[in-house]
């Protein structure tokens, strides 16, 4: 029986761990919060953070494990690249996961190889920042340069505005240091992202899916994805080229990784994202119902080096998308109705909230009260529903003292 380590138990990573148990794998989880869902599923647990290295290498030397997966984790993706490096287990070079997990450290590498990249610093002092603002245009993207799920970012068109923007990407900073980069005037109301998988330093697999943002709230932050890609095939062979030219330079060998490509009004293919792990938010499952390719299977199967696997790209004639289930007020979710009209496409719900629970604004994507996966028949059906699923969905939200108020009566 081979021995898998994961690091992280949520909601999110339980699928995992499943794959794992049902494959007759010896499962161990190292989570540090006590009550993590994934901990009833695994073997052994550890209360652990997976951002400790040496207390991850630690137990898995101990355990003599056979390969370690961060499953859509962006934190632990270093942990686990490190950890598989010092046992000599399949894995990418520590250092190039760790240039994929710092836009400081990825915006330098894509600009020193010759990406297209716009123009950016980082800083840790937010005095220091403000003094090189004369070196910028406006507008002007202000990011954490460690943190996930969208948080902590704002995009700024004045001096003015850069206190706040610098200092609330600051608090989401866990180095304490935060990016300022010329904004990319986006040639498509979509971004263009997914997942790819990687065989022996070639990209074998490209799962492109949509990327919607909300445009009404945070509109840097995800709310969903759809399949198939709007992109017209020229394009799309450019962003291939594009990302394994990053593979080649970061010497990935293989693996999931996940990205976010824009174009902008020039034509010019701009990275904006790539990690050595799964999508998060069920980009895999999409991409499963979507295409075929298991991409959990893929990347706890190819940790403990068997990557014997069926990879074709097998389309089904049917359209998919996620959407990310919010709300843009704060308060007490009281309830969630789904019209007629979208409620047959829901094919899948997974609830991260439930009645009565306290709910903050959509401003990243720990804001998230579920995620629903949806069927269309036909490509219009999914543009238009997509492009209008706020009509469909009624995200009912009362204030703390009314919902304090109902429940005294």
């Amino acid at each position: 029986m081979k021995t898998v380590m994961l690091l992280g138990g949520s909601t999110e990573q339980v699928i995992a761990i499943k794959y794992a148990k049902e494959q007759g794998y010896y499962t161990i989880l190292c989570d540090y919060l006590l009550d993590n869902p994934g901990q009833y599923f695994s073997d052994e647990y550890y209360c652990v953070s997976t951002t400790d290295k040496e207390a991850v290498l630690e137990i898995a030397k101990q355990k003599k494990i056979d390969g370690i997966v961060a499953y859509s984790s962006e934190i632990a993706i270093a942990t686990a690249a490190y950890v598989a490096n010092k046992l000599n287990l399949p894995s990418n070079p520590y250092e190039s996961v760790l240039i994929l997990s710092n836009k400081n450290l990825f915006r330098n590498f894509l600009r020193d190889n010759g990406f297209n990249c716009p123009k950016a610093r980082s800083f840790f002092s937010k005095s220091e920042a403000k003094e090189c603002l004369i070196e910028f245009q406006f507008p002007l993207m202000v990011k954490p340069v460690d943190s996930s799920g969208s948080r902590g970012i704002s995009r700024i068109f004045s001096e003015e505005e850069f206190n706040p923007a610098f200092e609330y990407a600051l608090s989401k900073s866990k180095q304490k240091m935060v990016i300022v980069e010329e904004y990319i005037d986006m040639a498509h109301e979509y971004t263009i992202g997914g997942d790819l998988i990687v065989v022996n330093g070639i990209i074998e697999y490209f799962g492109f899916i949509n990327g919607y943002r909300d445009i009404e709230g945070n509109s840097f932050v995800p709310m969903g994805n759809s399949y198939p890609v709007f992109m017209e095939e020229e394009k799309l062979s450019i962003v291939r080229n594009e990302l394994q030219k990053v593979i080649d330079c970061l010497n990935i060998n293989m693996g999931v990784l996940n990205f976010d490509v824009v174009f902008n009004q020039n034509g010019n293919p701009f990275i904006i994202e790539m990690a050595a792990r799964n999508g998060a938010n069920r980009v895999s499952q999409l991409l499963k119902v979507a295409t075929g390719v298991d991409l959990v299977k893929v990347i706890v199967e190819a940790t403990v080096n068997n990557f014997v696997i069926r990879m074709e790209d097998s389309k089904y004639p049917k359209y998919y998308a996620t959407y990310y289930l919010h709300s843009l007020e704060k308060g007490v979710l009281n309830n969630i109705k789904f019209s007629d009209e979208i409620n047959g496409n829901i094919i899948d719900k997974v609830m991260y909230r439930e009645r009565g629970d306290e709910i903050d604004g959509f401003d990243g994507l720990d804001k998230i009260i579920g995620i629903i996966l949806l069927e269309f028949e036909f490509y219009e059906e999914l543009k238009f529903k997509m492009n209008n699923i706020k009509h469909y969905i009624d995200i009912q939200i009362t204030t703390k003292e009314a919902n304090y108020a109902e429940n005294s009566r």
